[in-house]
């Protein structure tokens, strides 16, 4: 006789279904939350040696992460060595280098030698300009103490240290007279205002100095006027 399948067998135990259904939701809920994680593309942050790290924050997740590490793989061509005309047009550069630099050296050197020598220069003959305005300024009254010493008006009284002052100061500057009675006529230093034919010179002479000339050095302030004798045909 068959037996009817569907009776149940009072020996075996009769397990509730919401039981049955609660296991199987509490075994599927760590492969749902698996399967959410990969769907979402979030994956918990590893560290350099593979372990999962506990991270609190962004920062923590890049130290966890670890530097980024580049690597090149372009590699250095090797350069062929020179050749020895190479080197020799390399040798010959410097060579010409050094020349020119040199004669460069050479040439500021001149330059600045040439600059100071113009500078010394223009400094004399400015110098010299002032003292000869000066002095050109002041030949009216050492004209005058020229005519009184002439006279000796000026022996013995006040005026001859003040007449030997002046003159003392004017020689420290290099000043000198012209013009000296018997002295070759010298048409740079001497101006003929009379002419005297004579029989007893051969050359032009200074037979007298009517108003006394100046120099400074060799630079001329003020010619000496002067009466010339001149040789007689």
């Amino acid at each position: 006789m068959a037996k009817d399948k569907n009776k149940k067998n009072p020996e075996e135990p009769v397990v509730p279904s919401e039981a049955a259904d609660g296991a199987e939701a509490s075994a599927s809920a760590p492969e749902q939350a698996a399967g959410a994680a990969s769907t979402t593309g979030e994956a918990e942050p590893h560290s350099e040696d593979g372990d999962t790290a506990a991270v609190d924050g962004a920062e923590d997740l890049i130290a966890a992460e670890g530097p980024d590490v580049e690597t090149s793989s372009t590699e250095v061509p090797e350069t062929a060595p020179l050749t020895a005309e190479e080197l020799r047009f390399i040798e010959e550069g410097e060579i010409d280098l050094v020349a020119e630099m040199r004669n460069d050296m050479l040439r500021a050197q001149a330059e600045l030698v040439n600059f100071r020598t113009r500078v010394e220069r223009d400094r004399v003959s400015n110098r010299e300009a002032v003292i000869v305005e000066v002095i050109r300024s002041m030949l009216p009254a050492i004209d005058d103490l020229a005519r009184a010493e002439k006279h000796g008006d000026l022996t013995g009284g006040p005026l001859e240290i003040v007449a030997q002052k002046i003159h003392g100061a004017f020689e420290k500057y290099g000043l000198r007279s012209v013009g000296e009675k018997g002295e070759p006529f010298d048409p740079h230093f001497h101006e003929a205002l009379v002419q005297v034919p004579s029989t007893e010179v051969t050359v032009n002479t200074v037979a007298d100095v009517i108003e006394t000339g100046y120099a400074l050095g060799e630079k001329l302030i003020r010619a000496a006027k002067v009466a010339v004798l001149v040789p007689s045909e």
